[in-house]
């Protein structure tokens, strides 16, 4: 595996799903709720109703302030606003209509944006502050799928891609195996044609920002915010006419969202696979992704997306054989006191397959370890685990089954080893401490091992 993008295991995958009809409602579900998700933590304020909006606002179904001549929003979004161009036009009743030209060219116009006033500076990666620059105007030869509105970039957005291009990419790919450049060159080339995606890319890019100087963090996760917005709205819109010739952009806007999550950070009461109230924002994240592979896996994975293997990943290092065969150890005690206690029982089978396939996940990534590769190099592993458990197990995880929470625990360990990655920070700690608080104390002892090595 040499770049980051989720190449999951297709051997096993159980639970029922329908092919486009089941992707589309899966991944819409998860959407909407990571969009509620999003709106509780901003609440819509109450408003008067008026239809003389501007068209931005219009699109974008919010409130508009009317204020001439920009309203607030797009100031706020450093977009230029219709009524800019309004006033142009009444302000120049000399100036002549131009004339439809069958090549012509659509004016982006580049703006301070709302991020760059006040006290908040942007810095450059060496930490220095970036100095502001006028406003722009470049012409384009079509119009295309960009941010906010149809004509308008602000730099802030431009920074952001900037810095995706140029470092982001960086931290969820392996530079050294990925000789097709998939999130450097490709995934941003996409992201022209399909809004989701670049709306996503930015919104990872702001993450990482905010994490690179935690001074100016709230103010990045805002830009996040907004562009994930537009992002998950975009994904949705598109998912009905998933084919063959857009689902590698789909599939690839959907492992972005995925990406977002982690980048967000642990939210209290979700931990990935189970909640403390309805279903896992995450987990219904991945029975969507799930779905859309089952329908189109052959047709995603062609061309640049193509499976790669890494020539790196040998054997485990002898440096880590005793680490790994601890690991092992435990597992196996795991596994004979779940046969007792399931003994007979039609789950019996089911656990014992699901600890076979831990030993298997831990052996992979002690391979990918012993190859000096850990952090997102892990992702495949770590998320096909979850990817590939039958529908039977998903569900006692979601209905918080002490036993099924004792083999997630071990299953925790996989994710201290992604620490490494600024996406994966946090993630640890918080899933196990919400297993132990779900957990009876009669429990307890059987997850000392991960607790004592995630705590350590």
């Amino acid at each position: 595996m040499v770049t980051c993008v989720l190449y999951l295991n297709h051997d096993v995958i159980l639970g029922t799903q329908n092919g486009k009809i089941e992707s589309e409602h899966d991944v819409r579900q998860a959407l909407i709720i990571m969009e509620n998700t999003q709106s509780t933590i901003r609440p819509r304020k109450p408003h008067r109703k008026s239809r003389a909006g501007c068209g931005n606002c219009k699109r974008r179904r919010i409130k508009c302030d009317e204020k001439k001549p920009a309203c607030s929003k797009c100031i706020h979004h450093a977009i230029e606003c219709d009524f800019l161009s309004t006033t142009a036009i009444s302000s120049a009743s000399s100036s002549a209509a131009p004339s439809p030209s069958r090549f012509s060219k659509t004016q982006f116009r580049f703006k301070p944006s709302k991020y760059e006033s006040g006290g908040f500076t942007p810095k450059d990666e060496t930490g220095q502050s970036s100095s502001r620059t006028v406003s722009t105007e470049v012409q384009c030869e079509s119009p295309s799928a960009l941010p906010h509105s149809q004509d308008t970039l602000s730099f802030a957005d431009l920074r952001l891609f900037h810095h995706f291009v140029t470092e982001t990419y960086r931290t969820i790919t392996d530079e050294a195996t990925d000789r097709n450049r998939i999130w450097q060159t490709h995934v941003p080339q996409w992201g022209f044609s399909s809004p989701s995606i670049f709306h996503l890319i930015l919104a990872l890019a702001a993450l990482h920002l905010g994490y690179l100087h935690r001074e100016v963090r709230d103010q990045y996760v805002m830009q996040a915010d907004d562009h994930f917005t537009f992002g998950i709205r975009s994904v949705s819109a598109i998912l009905s006419s998933l084919n063959s010739g857009n689902c590698q952009s789909i599939y690839m806007s959907t492992v972005l969202v995925c990406f977002v999550y982690f980048a967000h950070g642990p939210k209290p009461g979700e931990y990935l696979v189970f909640s403390e109230t309805g279903k896992a924002e995450w987990l219904v994240l991945m029975r969507g992704v799930r779905s859309i592979l089952m329908s189109s896996r052959d047709k995603i994975f062609t061309g640049v997306l193509q499976i790669q293997t890494d020539p790196a990943i040998q054997g485990v290092s002898p440096l880590f054989q005793d680490e790994l065969a601890e690991h092992q150890s435990h597992i196996k005690q795991l596994q004979r006191f779940v046969e007792k206690q399931t003994g007979g029982s039609s789950m019996c089978q089911i656990y014992i397959e699901t600890l076979e396939k831990t030993l298997q996940m831990f052996e992979e990534a002690y391979q990918c370890r012993s190859a000096g590769k850990d952090g997102v190099s892990l992702m495949p592993s770590v998320v096909g685990w979850i990817y590939t458990r039958p529908e039977e197990f998903i569900c006692l995880l979601e209905e918080k089954e002490p036993l099924s929470l004792v083999v997630l625990a071990y299953w925790c360990i996989l994710l201290k080893f992604m620490r490494s990655s600024w996406l994966m920070i946090g993630w640890d700690r918080h899933v196990i401490a919400g297993i132990r608080e779900c957990l009876g104390v009669e429990f307890h002892r059987w997850i000392e091992w991960p607790v004592g090595v995630i705590c350590d």
